[in-house]
């Protein structure tokens, strides 16, 4: 074990260092790649990130599990407060590319002709964006003439959903009476921001 890491497992440091890990991450941390950095068990891991968890009860942060990690965030309640002092222009997508990416979080895996005979229009453009933003990516082939490319959601959409896995995408017959109504309430719930079409 290193030196250093010992020192940290051995003097009762494990919480905090998990908490300095998920703090610096901009992505979640599986226990699993926490346990190996710090050279101890899974299972330590997990009872010290529920610790953290209580531990954090009463402040502004929190830790959630999130596609198939965790991660630290602030609480909702505050989200208003932190949106004054953020800029999100690099997460911003337009309606038609969150149209797009409903389509494939429900249908998936799903071809660009699919898509666009759900949506009515040419979606190669927004399919380009949402894939350079790493929101979804080429699953395979469709067996069919031509074998066009299928696409899915990827582990980042999970995270800018708030997702743990895609069991969690909301019902669509319990959150509207129709397919595109629930799509529209699903990214409305989970306050993403939407820019004008004019721009992807």
């Amino acid at each position: 074990m290193n030196e250093h890491i010992e020192e940290i497992t051995k003097n009762g440091r494990l919480k905090s260092a998990i908490e300095c890990m998920l703090f610096v991450s901009p992505e979640p941390l599986p226990a699993a790649q926490m346990a190996a950095a710090l050279e101890t068990e899974e299972s330590a891991i997990e009872k010290a990130v529920e610790e953290l968890i209580e531990d954090l009860s009463d402040r502004g942060l929190q830790i959630v599990r999130v596609a198939g990690g965790y991660q630290m965030c602030t609480k909702p309640e505050f989200s208003s407060v932190c949106q004054r002092i953020m800029i999100r222009q690099n997460q911003k997508l337009s309606r038609a590319a969150l149209e797009t990416l409903a389509v494939i979080a429900y249908r998936q895996p799903v071809t660009q002709p699919e898509i666009e005979a759900i949506r009515g229009v040419n979606v190669s453009g927004v399919i380009k964006t949402l894939t350079d933003k790493g929101l979804i990516h080429e699953v395979g082939r469709k067996q069919t003439p031509g074998r066009p490319i299928l696409y899915g959601t990827t582990p980042q959409f999970l995270e800018y959903m708030g997702l743990e896995d895609l069991s969690q995408l909301p019902d669509i017959d319990t959150l509207a009476t129709n397919e595109t109504e629930a799509e529209q309430k699903l990214f409305k719930e989970h306050e993403i921001v939407v820019q004008d079409d004019a721009q992807t």
